[in-house]
This record gives structure tokens, sequence and C-alpha cells, in this order.
């Protein structure tokens, strides 16, 4: 993979529980091999800076202090996991020097070509992160059918307790890409996806999505205060983030069946 794929998507986001909310909104991510040294378009660059741009220290480790891949690299070392051949990161890119990414994706690939890790990359709006390496116990390809599940182990939503398991399913092809994550807690929960198209990532593509999507993450994060102050005024119990507990480790195995 030699070049920067463009997902222009859509995430939904739908609570489960006595007290529902949900929405659906465009979004733009991008698909990369960050290892490589991929062709990019004049307003997009990799570890500069530009209009748009991705860097290694958004990623792996304590954001904005991270490494990249190097770090799930590590990571896997030290949890004696085997080494993917191949990794390709679904993320969204910076905008104006910014970026916030509440979940970003890294697909790894062994010697045959076959999907069979995704380690997701869940960061709050505190600044705290924490990754789930999803897998089948056999490691062998995860299919679109297939449904991982991991138990919760960081605070993310201040509507929502540290409790119960994330369900994920992925689905990677030529022509597209989706992943859906089901949260379910005693009495709660909620449902998140995220889908698009792939295409060839371009300045024309990259002044479109700057036009109808302005500001990248600044508007994603923006969203994300205006569904907390909607679940405010529907009187959703609020959890601040001190009085949870933040985990020690930074990534987390599939709950076994």
């Amino acid at each position: 993979m030699n070049e920067i794929e463009h997902i222009s998507g859509h995430t939904y986001h739908g609570r489960k529980g006595s007290i529902k909310n949900s929405f659906r909104y465009s979004v733009d991510y991008i698909l990369f091999d960050p290892e490589g040294r991929p062709k990019t378009p004049f307003l997009f660059s990799v570890n500069k800076a530009n209009i748009t741009n991705w860097r290694d220290r958004d990623h792996g480790g304590d954001p904005g202090k991270g490494t990249g891949a190097a770090w799930l690299r590590k990571r896997f070392d030290e949890l004696q996991f085997p080494q993917p051949a191949r990794i390709v990161l679904l993320t969204q890119p910076r905008v104006l020097a910014h970026v916030f990414n509440p979940v970003s994706f890294w697909f790894c690939f062994d010697q045959n070509d076959s999907l069979y890790a995704v380690v997701a990359e869940v960061t709050n709006t505190y600044g705290t992160r924490h990754s789930y390496l999803c897998h089948k116990p056999d490691l062998s390809l995860i299919q679109p059918s297939d449904r991982i599940v991991a138990k919760k182990l960081m605070h993310v939503s201040p509507f929502q307790k540290i409790e119960g398991v994330y369900t994920f399913r992925f689905d990677y092809r030529l022509e597209r890409v989706g992943v859906w994550i089901d949260y379910t807690r005693e009495n709660g929960g909620l449902i998140a996806t995220l889908t698009g198209p792939r295409n060839l990532l371009t300045n024309r593509t990259i002044l479109w999505a700057l036009v109808r999507r302005p500001f990248g993450a600044r508007r994603v994060f923006a969203l994300i205060v205006w569904q907390a102050a909607k679940l405010w005024f529907k009187n959703a119990r609020f959890r601040p983030f001190r009085s949870e507990p933040v985990p020690s480790c930074p990534i987390s195995r599939p709950r076994e069946q």
C-alpha cells in the first residue's frame, strides 16, 4: 500500500437503555501504511507540517507522545503475539495542526496478507488512551461475520460506567471499510459504527472535505460536546472522570468466549 486513501464515511452512535439518544454524522478518515513512505498529495504530509497531515506521535502510547507503529510492534513482542507482515492504519488526520481521534484502528495482516488482528486505539476527551487487541483464538482470518468481545477497561463517555463489554466486528475489503462496536452493560450501552468507501486521497478530496466538513477533528470534538449537552438535558447521570480508575495496561486482549 503505497498511497494514502480517503474514507469519506459516516459514523452512527445509538444509546441503549432508558434514556435514548442517537446521531449520524459524516466524517473523514485516512487509510495507509504507517511504516511505509506513501505518495502524498501536495496538501497532505507525513510527519511534517501541512494543511492536513499525520504524525507518529499522535498514535501508540500517550496522545502527543506516541511512537506510531513501533509502539504496536513493541507491545506485540511483550505479549508474545505474532508480528504482522503489514500494518494499515485507519484514523482521522490532523487538520490545521489539530487532531483528536476517539478511536483509530490498526489492521494487522500476516504473511498471506490475511487480516488476523485489529487494534482498536481508544482515546477519550480527557487525554487518556487504551487499546484493545482483537483477534480470533486461532489467529485465523477475521471475517465480516466474526464478533470479537473485549472487556471495557477505560472511562470514555462521562455518561457510561467502566463495566460491560465491547463486541467488535470488522469488514475490510478493497472497495470499502466498516467497523461496528456494540457496547453492552447492565441496563444500557450503545451501538457505534464507522463505514465508508475507499478512494485515493487527492488535493481535490482534501479541499472538498474542508468545505463540507470544516475544521476536521475540531468539528468532531464540538459534536461530541453537543451530544453530551443533549444527554445532560435528558437527565442522564454524569460520572466525573476523577471518580473512575485508569487502566494500568496500555493494551488488552479479547475475552474468551
